[in-house]
């Protein structure tokens, strides 16, 4: 599955930001481990935090200005969040850049890491460090949608419940990218509303 994964990810095209405005720019890790079960690596960020405050997201933060580029942003920020040293990351591509609510540009990037890292979370920035299969997300196992008006355009996003994290909002959005990119049997709409969809008025 792993080289699968690597021929998918590489030979990607990310969508196009469209949008004419210049944001400030920031870069998350989407780690996975080389597995024969490959998992995502995910963090829980610590609350009283000024933004997404108790909210699960992949590691990462805004450029530097020394950051030579937004790869380095993504490995620079891992480190400091959750321990994981760049040696250890084999980065393998980019996914599409999406806006924040807070108006910043966030470009995700796929890495490999190996599956037997031990993190050391930043108890100021990350309140945990958990994985989650892949597999998990291919039968697109959401409790509830969320529509997001973004960029002109409606977006269906699902919430994910596993265990006691929730996965939504943004991370949501970037996790369907990728398991729509690795599963050809996903098929993980997010412009058109899942039929169970209530639209309130």
């Amino acid at each position: 599955m792993l080289d699968e994964l690597l021929h998918r990810v590489r030979g990607y095209s990310p969508r196009p930001l469209e949008t004419e405005r210049s944001f400030p720019e920031a870069a998350v890790l989407v780690p996975i481990t080389r597995s024969d079960e490959p998992e995502l690596v995910l963090t829980l960020r610590a609350s009283g935090l000024s933004t997404h405050s108790g909210e699960v997201a992949f590691p990462g933060g805004r450029r530097d200005p020394e950051d030579r580029d937004l790869v380095d942003t993504a490995l620079r920020e891992a480190e400091e969040e959750i321990g994981l040293p760049p040696g250890l990351v084999e980065v393998v591509g980019p996914l599409s850049s999406l806006v924040s609510r807070h108006g910043i540009q966030v470009t995700p990037y796929v890495g490999l890491v190996p599956d037997y890292v031990e993190y050391k979370p930043n108890d100021a920035e990350i309140a945990s460090v958990f994985s989650v299969p892949l597999e998990f997300f291919r039968s697109d196992p959401r409790e509830v949608t969320h529509r997001i008006d973004y960029l002109g355009q409606s977006w269906y996003v699902p919430s994910y419940t596993y265990g006691e994290y929730r996965i939504w909002g943004l991370t949501a959005i970037m996790v369907v990218e990728l398991v729509n990119l690795i599963f050809d049997d996903a098929q993980i709409a997010l412009h058109q509303p899942p039929e169970h969809f209530i639209h309130l008025r």
